[in-house]
């Protein structure tokens, strides 16, 4: 998918072909769409494969006519998989005629500016547009990791009377995307450093300000993440040995069970027998022996009572 957008009079409009300070949106480009890239766009074609790599990392080059930056986007892909978050690259090139965004996969943050939801956005202003890509990149970071803590948080309920391993490779799923997060935000970090070396944004001061900003917001999502994975790392411990005390607490309760349950079965094996037995000739010897069962039973159940077996 390509898509073409330009802002006039503070309205982000989707226009049909190239012009002043345009921006390039690409998707995933079919082959008749890197054609046209390779037409429109020659110098993007040398990086295509790169910032379609899943794995891409983030960087930053700059040369005399472009300055291209791959950072390292959140993105969320539903409960059901088996990584629910993840990251994938967007690479941004900057011209001198035009900006140029491209991704694998659609994303929250692209749409973001697709439907005019980011304040004081503008085609015309590309280093402004970069910043403000890594300043919702950083805070939807952060919101992501808000999300994930609620939901282990929910996890973590379901936890304390669990016997079974789902909760556990529940966490686990999250655990992984919070170490693929702090993987990507450091090396969004050390991108957002590399380009405040170049003083690419020196010359606006409101631009190296945002930049600033910026690198606290990541900064903040990094020490976030960190935070959450040595809890998730300590709570699954914690829960790995409550887990197995459940299991040890429930076969308590069937061992119990079984011994209260061998009592009158040893009654009944005794006076099942073909020879005679006292009281076998007593109309009330099934009661007596019924009875003996639960005194013994009760008498079971004040000593393991005593000893605290429950």
């Amino acid at each position: 998918m390509i898509q073409l957008f330009q802002t006039s009079k503070a309205q982000l409009y989707e226009v049909e072909a190239l012009g002043d300070s345009t921006w390039v949106n690409i998707v995933d480009p079919t082959f008749e769409e890197r054609e046209w890239i390779e037409k429109n766009c020659p110098l993007v074609l040398e990086y295509l494969t790169d910032s379609l790599d899943i794995d891409e990392l983030s960087r930053v080059e700059k040369e005399d006519d472009y300055l291209l930056v791959v950072i390292r986007l959140p993105h969320f892909r539903g409960v059901e998989h088996d990584t629910p978050f993840t990251t994938i690259p967007l690479m941004i090139f900057l011209t001198d005629s035009m900006t140029i965004t491209i991704c694998k996969e659609e994303n929250v943050i692209i749409q973001e500016f697709i439907k005019e939801r980011v304040k004081g956005f503008s085609t015309g202003k590309k280093n402004k547009f970069l910043l403000q890509l890594m300043l919702k990149t950083a805070s939807k970071y952060l919101l992501h990791l808000r999300n994930i803590n609620k939901i282990v948080e929910r996890l973590e309920d379901e936890l304390e009377n669990s016997l079974r391993n789902r909760e556990i490779m529940e966490l686990l799923k999250y655990e992984k995307a919070l170490i693929y997060y702090t993987t990507a935000l450091q090396a969004n970090g050390a991108m957002m450093e590399r380009l405040r070396r170049l003083r690419i944004f020196a010359a606006w001061e409101e631009d190296d300000d945002l930049l600033e900003d910026v690198m606290i917001e990541n900064q903040q999502a990094i020490q976030m993440t960190n935070i959450s994975i040595r809890v998730l790392g300590q709570m699954m411990e914690a829960y790995s040995s409550v887990i197995n005390n459940n299991m040890n607490n429930v076969m308590k309760t069937l061992t119990f069970v079984t011994i209260c349950l061998a009592i009158p079965t040893l009654f009944a094996s005794l006076y099942g027998m073909n020879i005679p037995l006292p009281g076998q000739e007593s109309g009330n010897a099934f009661y007596v022996v019924l009875g003996a069962s639960v005194v013994i039973i009760s008498g079971v159940y004040l000593l393991f009572k005593r000893v605290r077996w429950f």
